[in-house]
């Protein structure tokens, strides 16, 4: 069966190349002009811009390198000689042409112009009105999604609403116009997309992935009254914690009840899989043994938290599925991310290690612990509390002894570091905190410079200067 190419142009100012071509199947050849006629067309489309969340520069090494080592929970990993150049992250000492800059950057745009071209195309497909609806609403939460991860690491950036004739000349928006558009397209999106869907179509967005990921922005834009309510409708929505957190993680606990959006990773020996588990993995048993745990994430968790044994996977251990981990590489660290192990009785070899495992993007214990963070800013420390050991007791501790403000506002950060350890979540929760300073500073990062990423310096050239740099860079 031939691949389909559907051509979504983007200038060089987003991506290497004048042209992204998009895989899809089935057979021909068919360019974007072309191509958006039938229901069919419409739904291939759609479904390609699903396949950045599993791409290398949103799973791979780019997200790794901005999300994870960035933060103190993750170091480089593997052994000292290899890839030496991630070092550059661990220690904020990266410049505006570094690979995971461009990478990071290129991954968001191509992702954010596909998007553009289902926004603007598919309503001009004569087909089910109902379908056409809601899969311009799955783009827009997914654009969405990827406008957050710009906001977050560089700041404002052009907003393109639909498809351009202009790309090159348009300067960068504020990071509040930018954010405003990320409320937008998630609220719309939450009043179309449905909250589940039949079996086979797991993975796809829906109304409670749309308002979780809509309480999260509101807690990053520090609105913290629209992020309790928001929150507070997705707590109503029937999820809930996995009562195992190993079992959350694993394949068999893929789209439970703790799931609010997550990517549907698997195996195509045509198209391959996801590397998210692959540069992870055991270094030479079953992956690269890249983004390991630092010792101050071994030295957060209290005594007692049954999240550390299942966070970081060790040297020597027997896993309850039966792997042995025995590293192949004696320079290497002895320990790794346990949230991206796969037994390798599940292990799909034509595609790489992991390919089978799912990203978890947003899971119910950070809606709780959203809910919590906006309870406690607007006051109300009972609600704080509540969900706070809600988590806790998940991970077999006793409830907070915080009961103060100002105590919760720690107790719930120090939560988040320990539940969402690994998940690139570290980085930004530090710098939307104010704390990167305090915890980072010893490492390389500089208040007032490291918030936020360099706009690629090829980026700025072909602008002409348009697009203009961070601050420090």
């Amino acid at each position: 069966m031939k691949k389909i190419f559907l051509t979504i142009s983007i200038l060089s100012l987003f991506v290497s190349c004048n042209d992204d071509f998009v895989d899809i199947k089935p057979e021909g050849v068919v360019v974007a002009e072309d191509f958006y006629k039938t229901e069919a067309d419409a739904m291939k489309a759609t479904n390609a811009i699903y396949s950045f969340l599993r791409s290398w520069e949103n799973s791979g090494f780019p997200a790794q390198f901005v999300y994870g080592v960035t933060g103190d929970d993750v170091e480089k990993g593997s052994n000292p000689g290899d890839a030496s150049f991630i070092n550059a992250y661990d220690n904020f000492s990266f410049t505006t042409s570094d690979d995971g800059v461009n990478g990071y950057w290129t991954g968001q745009w191509q992702a954010v112009q596909r998007a553009n071209q289902v926004i603007t195309n598919v309503p001009n497909i004569d087909m089910d009105s109902a379908l056409k609806t809601r899969l311009v609403a799955e783009a827009k939460m997914l654009r969405a999604y990827f406008y957050f991860n710009l906001v977050r690491i560089y700041g404002g950036v052009p907003i393109f609403d639909g498809i351009q004739a202009d790309y090159i000349n348009q300067p960068r928006n504020t990071a509040a116009e930018v954010y405003a558009f990320i409320v937008k397209d998630l609220t719309e999106a939450s009043t179309i997309l449905p909250q589940t869907y039949p079996a086979g179509q797991e993975g796809r967005v829906t109304k409670g992935g749309a308002l979780g990921l809509l309480s999260k922005v509101y807690l990053y834009m520090k609105d913290y009254q629209k992020a309790y309510d928001v929150s507070n409708q997705v707590k109503g929505m029937g999820y809930s914690l996995d009562s195992s957190f190993n079992h959350l993680f694993r394949p068999a606990g893929e789209f439970g009840t703790e799931s609010v959006f997550e990517v549907n990773c698997g195996c195509s020996p045509e198209f391959g899989g996801s590397q998210y588990a692959e540069v992870q993995g055991v270094r030479n048993q079953y992956g690269w043994g890249f983004f390991t745990p630092t010792q101050a994430l071994e030295n957060a968790f209290e005594p007692g938290d049954i999240r550390k044994q299942f966070t970081i996977l060790r040297e020597g251990q027997i896993t309850p599925e039966g792997d042995l981990i025995k590293k192949g590489d004696p320079q290497a660290g002895n320990t790794w991310n346990y949230k991206t192990y796969v037994p390798s009785s599940l292990n799909n070899n034509a595609c790489g290690y992991g390919s089978i495992q799912n990203i978890r993007i947003l899971r119910f214990a950070d809606i709780l612990l959203i809910n919590a963070e906006a309870a406690n800013e607007l006051g109300n420390t009972a609600v704080a509390i509540t969900n706070i050991n809600l988590v806790r007791n998940r991970a077999q501790l006793a409830n907070t002894t915080a009961t103060n403000q100002l105590a919760l506002r720690t107790a719930i950060w120090q939560e988040r570091r320990v539940e969402l350890a690994m998940e690139n979540d570290r980085f930004p929760d530090l710098v939307r905190t104010g704390q990167a300073g305090t915890f980072l500073g010893p490492l390389g990062f500089q208040t007032g410079k490291n918030e936020l990423f360099p706009i690629p310096l090829r980026a700025i050239t072909d602008s002409k200067g348009i697009l203009t740099q961070n601050p420090g860079y």
